[in-house]
């Protein structure tokens, strides 16, 4: 039977993302590895990032006419844009700082860490509630990565902090996406979202082109189907660094906490998953009397936020959820 056309250019899109993204955190790797092109300049690094992205992204709104670019008043810009993007440079800053300190191996392992990070910022700006079988997967994660850490053969302090300062960096980022553009009823699709956003984490990095992709790959699969695909890429990406990076070997004790902490992040993925899709199952009638009580309460009780989404405003990634992930399956 031959495959529908949808369904290819799903998995299509799934290998490239996989590909390109391993790809590019290997080639940063190899850029600001001091023991290959020693380029120890994560800033300026990050930068050319940003430029790049800003520059393709104006490209399409203004010249090519791709898309059309959204209202954007100042009060949003100040408000919304400015501290998503502060935040955005600061996560890439970060991470890519730590490939100066530790492997690309242990990276992957602590970035289990990003769904404890992501349940505490949005525990503490009131868009989740502490649930005890949340709590339970979140504490199983951190005792994976922990275990993972403590079986690390060159651990580094410093780099370990980096990262996950990197990964709070970037949960507190996609928390105010939700809260922030959200509130405003403003809806950045992938291109408009590095239009504006690029530029400014430009700016904040003065004192990556794979986001358009991750964007495309989200948008035709649901937010838990590009998890699993993380997943499968964080695995690829650490038996690559060992044969590519000799210095990156793993030990049992690594592999033993990260499959802990994988365990914890497989059955957080299948919590929010159950909660899409018992939300999505509920009476229009219960819910209208809900938005014309309060509004602002409705837009606060949404908790589907994305560990690996990139920028994007909630009420687009709600929508992916309730359309997608009712049909299909982090």
């Amino acid at each position: 039977m031959m495959m529908n056309k949808s369904l290819f250019l799903t998995y299509l899109y799934l290998l490239i993302y996989i590909l390109l993204s391993s790809g590019v955190i290997l080639y940063n790797k190899w850029v600001l590895s001091p023991k290959y092109f020693n380029f120890p300049f994560p800033i300026t690094l990050t930068m050319i990032h940003m430029g790049f992205s800003g520059a393709v992204a104006f490209f399409l709104v203004r010249v090519f006419k791709v898309v059309t670019p959204v209202k954007m008043t100042f009060e949003i810009y100040a408000t919304c844009v400015v501290p998503i993007s502060a935040f955005f440079a600061s996560s890439l800053w970060f991470g890519n700082t730590a490939y100066l300190h530790i492997s690309v191996a242990f990276i992957q392992m602590l970035k289990a860490l990003m769904p404890v990070a992501t349940l505490i910022m949005a525990v503490l700006c009131g868009t989740d509630k502490l649930r005890w079988d949340v709590l339970l997967n979140m504490l199983l994660v951190s005792v994976g990565v922990v275990i993972s850490s403590y079986g690390e053969i060159h651990f580094n302090v410093i780099g370990t902090l980096y990262q996950v300062t990197g990964i709070f960096a970037e949960a507190l980022r996609l928390v105010l996406t939700q809260v922030l553009l959200q509130k405003k009823g403003l809806t950045l699709n992938p291109i408009t979202s590095l239009y504006y956003i690029a530029p400014c984490s430009f700016a904040f990095l003065f004192v990556p082109c794979i986001e358009p992709l991750n964007f495309l790959v989200i948008g035709r699969t649901g937010a838990v189907t590009i998890r699993v695909a993380g997943v499968l890429k964080d695995w690829i990406l650490i038996a690559l660094s060992t044969v590519i990076f000799p210095e990156s070997a793993i030990t049992g004790l690594n592999i033993i906490g990260y499959a802990i902490a994988l365990c914890g992040v497989v059955m957080y993925n299948y919590i929010k998953v159950r909660d899409v899709k018992a939300s999505s199952q509920i009476p229009p009638e219960t819910i209208i009397p809900e938005r014309m009580i309060n509004d602002d309460d409705n837009t606060r009780s949404s908790s589907a936020v994305d560990e690996e989404a990139p920028l994007m405003a909630s009420s687009r990634l709600s929508h992916i959820a309730s359309s997608q992930l009712t049909s299909r399956d982090a």
